[in-house]
């Protein structure tokens, strides 16, 4: 049986708080108020034009790029669009990652450049939109950017039978801190209402509090870690540094060519994560537009699953410790399977159903992905974790827009969020059944990596 970590060492405890740090942009700007206030401003700029909306959804639409888009499915199409950008840039980061010793300071540039961004989506007001879907486009590369280079740092602090319990414990504590600030963001939304604040305002205002709680816990973070390795690249210019990460790229995809396990773990996550990916960044949508709650019950919903995720988060990390990582994730996703396909039948204005939901995803949320990097972690080769974690972020935000576009595409063709809702549960269900068929211990071997008691 594995060992759990009882106590953390202070590099992994910085590690971890990189989670709490990063947390804010994933849970307050990305799956609450980012979505919502884009659509009220999209609808708004819609109604400038003559337009009636009494949804976001129908009869509501502006012009993007010269075609038509309705005001409600600009968000899940501007994710969809923002992945391009990662697809180029994330494999040549983690290339460059492996390249250069320097890994806290390449972290803390991409998590102060998408804080940076982040406090400016403040720029987004009455009509205006399209400047701040550009900024949440790079905060959300720089987003993707850091986490290549902090997953790269798992393996280098934690041995094979300490990680799922150590990005357990990181997920568990990122979502407590997302909790933490959400509750920070409601109250204050609601302290600058008193005040004679709109509500478009005070959001705004968040947003450049989301920025400054990413930079200034990064700084803490990156305090408590090190670099590990010496790099042979230490000290190169930068175009040599650039042109040393184009050649490991390269070795790096003719490798992963003969590791067809590890190829075949990434190819299961890569459907599961996007179903759920998907559930979390449109799931305000679905309960504003389709169930009809208004926006305090939707954070009041998506605040107590924070915590909620924090306790799922750490028995996760339990239960991989006692059956294994592989085994944990696959129950995990028999549970998200259920849970959604649930919402399809949540009736509109019903609260306690709502929350029963909001229940059920909340103890699956943290654990799922965070088991699946630390037993990816098992699955790169030494030295090259940095290339592979951006195949496996690359290969998120590759994917990631499938979700989106089959989300947005079914809500057009049926003017209804609850088929769109329903068609996530395929990803769940088919990533599930690649996992299942995965050989983990043997694909460990195939990596060259010594092999934890339970995988």
């Amino acid at each position: 049986m594995a060992p759990e970590v009882t106590r953390l060492t202070g590099e992994q405890r910085g590690w971890c708080l990189y989670d709490w740090a990063n947390s804010v942009f994933k849970v307050s700007v990305l799956a609450v108020f980012f979505s919502l206030y884009l659509t009220e401003v999209v609808s708004a700029d819609a109604r400038t034009t003559g337009q009636h909306c009494p949804s976001a959804l129908r009869d509501c639409a502006v012009s993007v790029l010269g075609a038509r888009v309705q005001a409600g499915s600009v968000f899940g199409f501007l994710l969809a669009a923002s992945t391009v950008l990662q697809v180029l840039v994330l494999p040549l980061i983690g290339a460059i990652t492996d390249r250069t010793r320097r890994k806290r300071a390449l972290l803390g540039a991409f998590a102060f450049g998408g804080a940076a961004a982040t406090c400016g989506l403040a720029v987004i007001h009455g009509t205006a939109w399209r400047a701040g879907a550009l900024l949440f486009a790079v905060a959300l590369l720089c987003y993707y950017a850091s986490v290549v280079v902090y997953y790269a740092l798992l393996p280098r602090l934690a041995d094979p039978d300490q990680r799922d319990a150590v990005s357990a414990k990181g997920w568990a504590v990122g979502y407590l801190a997302g909790g933490i600030c959400l509750a920070l963001n409601i109250g204050l939304v609601q302290a600058l209402g008193v005040f004679g604040w709109s509500s478009g305002d005070a959001i705004r205002v968040c947003f450049v509090f989301c920025g400054l709680w990413w930079a200034g816990f990064t700084v803490l973070a990156l305090r408590r870690m090190r670099d590990h390795d010496l790099s042979d690249s230490d000290g190169e210019a930068v175009a040599g540094v650039l042109r040393s990460g184009f050649r490991q790229l390269r070795q790096t995809l003719a490798q992963a060519r003969r590791l067809p396990i590890t190829l075949a773990f990434l190819a299961g996550y890569l459907i599961f994560i996007d179903g759920i990916n998907t559930v979390n960044t449109t799931a305000s949508l679905y309960g504003s537009q389709e169930l009809g709650l208004p926006v305090e019950v939707l954070t009041l919903t998506i605040l107590v699953v924070q915590f909620v995720a924090f306790g799922g988060g750490l028995a996760h990390g339990w239960l991989a410790a006692r059956i294994g990582a592989q085994r944990t994730i696959l129950l995990s996703l028999a549970v998200w399977s259920t849970v959604i396909a649930a919402a399809y039948f949540v009736q509109a204005g019903n609260r306690p159903q709502f929350y029963a939901l909001a229940l059920g995803i909340g103890l699956v949320v943290g654990g799922t992905p965070a088991l699946s990097r630390s037993l990816y972690s098992q699955l790169v080769p030494t030295g090259r974790e940095a290339a592979y974690f951006s195949l496996y972020t690359l290969g998120e935000r590759g994917t990631s827009s499938i979700g989106p576009l089959v989300f947005s595409l079914v809500a057009e063709a049926t003017g209804s969020y609850r088929p769109a809702i329903l068609s996530l549960v395929g990803f769940l269900v088919l990533g599930f059944v690649v996992v299942a068929l995965v050989p983990v211990r043997r694909g460990i071997q195939q990596a060259g990596n010594p092999e934890p008691n339970l995988v």
